[in-house]
C-alpha cells in the first residue's frame, strides 16, 4: 500500500491551521503546515475487503486530513463529514470531463442533475422533482414492494444468491414501477445502471469508461422515447408527473427530466442492492442480533438503519470549496476538493457506542449513509421502504438463513457491495 496521506498536526487540541498552495505546491495542498504520514491505498485488496480499521486509524489521527497523491482532503470523523456535507460553501460544481465530445453522453446526464449543481440550479431542480415525487409514490408502492419481495423468494427456493435472485430484481421492479418502465424493458435497467456507476470509482479502466459512455447514451435515448410516449398518454407514474411538474411557468427540460430519472434509478439501484447485501451479511455474522430481530419484528426499521450504518453502500461523497472554508480548526482553500468518508463517520466512537458491533436496535442512529444537508438523498424514504420489505420477506422465508460459502466482494471502494452472496434457507 503506497498512497501517503498528510494531515495537519494537532498538539493539545485542535490548532487553527492556515493552509495554502501558493509556494509552488499543488492547489489545495497544506503547504508548510505540520504534517504526519500514514498509509491509505484505495485499491489495495485487503483494504477493500475491510476498510474500517484503516479508516479508524485515519479518523483517530486526523478528522480532516490531506491525501497528497490525489490532492484531496479527507473528512473522516462524524463531525467533519457532517460539516462538509452541510456547509453551503462546499458544493458540487460540475465540470465536463474532457475531451468533452468523447464524454458527452456521461456529461449530459450530470450537467443537468441536481446532485451536481448548487443553488439556485439545485434548488430549482430538487423542488420540481420533489414535487412530483411527493405525489404519494412511495406509499403507493409499499404493498407492491412487499408482494414482489415475497414472490421473488418463493421462486428462489432454498438455495439462492441474495443479489442476483433477490436484491437486484427487487430493486429493478421497484424503480421500474416508480418510473413507469414497461415490464418487457426492465431487463435493460440494471446493466445500464451498473455500467454508469463504475465511472465513480477512484480507479477505473478504459473499458469501464467505454461501457459507461455506451450505457449513458442508450439509457438517455430510451428515457427520451419513454417520456415522449408518456407526454402523449400520461399515466400515474413518476415519469408522467415529472413531465407535468411545474413551479409557475417553470418546468423540467427534456435533458433535465432524463438526468433526473437516471439519477433516481442509479441511486435507487445501488443503495438498495448494496445496502441489502452488506446488511444481510453483517446480520448473519451477528447471530444474536439476527435472533433478536426475528423475535421482535418491530425492530425491522431500526435494523435497516443499522445495516446502512454498519457497512455503508456509499463510502465517499466529494465536495469542492467555493471559498476558503474552516472546518474543525483547519482552513481548506478555495478550489480544493474534500472527500467525505461516510463509512468512517458511521463508525465514529464519539457518536456511536461500540461502533464496530452490529446493534439491531441501535437508537439513536444518526448515520450519514444518505448524506446530509441540501444534497440529502431524495430517494431515502423509498430505499427504506424497499429494505424493510426485503428484510421482512427474508425473515419470513425461512426460520434459519446461512451463507453458503464466503460472500464475494466487488472490487470498488466508493460503492461498496458484494458481487455474490449465496444463501441457504433452512
Amino acid at each position: 500500500m503506497r498512497l501517503i496521506f498528510r494531515y495537519a498536526h494537532r498538539d493539545q487540541g485542535a490548532c487553527r491551521t492556515r493552509v495554502r498552495g501558493d509556494r509552488g505546491d499543488p492547489a489545495g495542498s497544506p503547504g508548510d503546515s505540520p504534517t504526519v504520514t500514514g498509509v491509505l491505498d484505495f485499491s489495495d485488496p485487503e483494504f477493500l475487503l475491510d476498510p474500517y480499521p484503516v479508516l479508524a486509524d485515519l479518523r483517530d489521527r486526523a478528522p480532516l486530513g490531506f491525501h497528497a497523491p490525489s490532492g484531496r482532503w479527507l473528512a473522516a470523523s462524524h463531525a467533519a463529514v457532517r460539516a462538509v456535507l452541510r456547509d453551503r460553501r462546499l458544493g458540487r460544481f460540475w465540470t465536463d470531463l474532457e475531451p468533452a465530445a468523447v464524454y458527452e453522453p456521461f456529461n449530459l446526464l450530470h450537467r443537468h442533475q441536481m446532485m451536481e449543481n448548487e443553488p439556485p440550479v439545485h434548488t430549482r431542480l430538487r423542488s420540481l422533482v420533489a414535487g412530483a415525487f411527493a405525489r404519494g409514490h412511495v406509499e403507493r408502492l409499499r404493498p407492491a414492494v412487499a408482494a414482489e419481495a415475497a414472490r421473488l423468494l418463493a421462486a428462489a427456493g432454498a438455495d439462492f444468491d441474495l443479489l442476483a435472485d433477490f436484491a437486484e430484481p427487487l430493486a429493478v421492479t421497484v424503480i421500474a414501477e416508480l418510473l413507469g418502465v414497461p415490464a418487457a424493458d426492465r431487463r435493460l435497467l440494471r446493466p445500464w445502471s451498473a455500467a454508469i456507476v463504475r465511472m465513480y470509482e477512484m480507479t477505473r479502466t478504459p473499458q469501464a469508461e467505454a461501457e459507461a459512455l455506451d450505457a449513458a447514451a442508450e439509457f438517455a435515448a430510451y428515457l427520451r422515447d419513454l417520456a415522449a410516449r408518456r407526454a402523449a398518454a400520461p399515466a400515474g407514474d413518476l415519469i408522467s408527473h415529472l413531465i407535468a411538474a411545474r413551479d409557475g411557468s417553470d418546468r423540467l427540460t427534456g435533458d433535465e427530466l432524463v438526468a433526473s430519472a437516471i439519477l433516481l434509478l442509479n441511486a435507487g439501484h445501488e443503495a438498495s442492492v448494496n445496502g441489502l447485501g452488506n446488511g444481510v451479511v453483517a446480520l448473519l455474522r451477528h447471530p444474536g442480533e439476527l435472533a433478536r430481530v426475528r423475535a421482535d419484528r418491530a425492530l425491522v426499521p431500526a435494523t435497516v438503519e443499522e445495516m446502512l450504518r454498519y457497512d455503508s453502500p456509499s463510502q465517499l461523497f466529494v465536495r469542492t470549496a467555493a471559498v476558503d472554508v474552516e472546518i474543525l480548526g483547519v482552513t481548506v482553500p478555495a478550489g480544493a476538493e474534500v472527500a467525505a468518508l461516510l463509512g468512517a463517520a458511521n463508525r465514529d466512537p464519539a457518536v456511536f457506542a461500540a461502533p464496530d458491533r452490529f446493534d439491531a436496535g441501535r437508537d439513536p442512529n444518526p448515520h450519514v449513509s444518505f448524506g446530509a444537508g441540501p444534497h440529502f438523498c431524495l430517494g431515502a424514504p423509498l430505499a427504506r421502504v424497499e429494505l424493510q420489505a426485503a428484510l421482512t420477506a427474508l425473515l419470513d422465508h425461512a426460520p434459519r438463513l446461512a451463507t453458503a460459502g464466503e460472500p464475494a466482494r466487488n472490487p470498488g471502494f466508493v460503492l461498496r457491495g458484494y458481487r455474490a452472496v449465496r444463501l441457504t434457507a433452512l
